[in-house]
């Protein structure tokens, strides 16, 4: 799995992520305006959003492309088609 994923890139979109939650944790505590903190939600739902696609897209391009070349195309199909399902609930 490992090897259809740019870790480095994952990682430090991840990190930027938590600096975001804690950044909206610190607004709650300091009584910032509630647009102010859905604001930042936002920003940090839409960064999620991004870090799936990545994996996503590496997924297809390593992961299941081998699967479809040298495994069964049909089960590597059906697995993607459940891990697309499972990616779109996310929004």
């Amino acid at each position: 799995m490992r090897q259809c994923m740019d870790i480095p890139k994952i990682q430090a979109r991840i990190k930027k992520i938590e600096g975001q939650l804690r950044a909206i944790s610190t607004m709650v505590d300091k009584d910032v305006p509630c647009e102010d903190i859905l604001i930042q939600i936002n920003a940090a739902k839409s960064a999620l959003h991004k870090v799936g696609q990545a994996v996503l897209e590496g997924h297809l391009q390593h992961c299941v492309r081998d699967g479809i070349e040298h495994g069964d195309a049909d089960k590597t199909i059906a697995e993607f088609a459940k891990a697309v399902e499972h990616f779109s609930r996310m929004g």
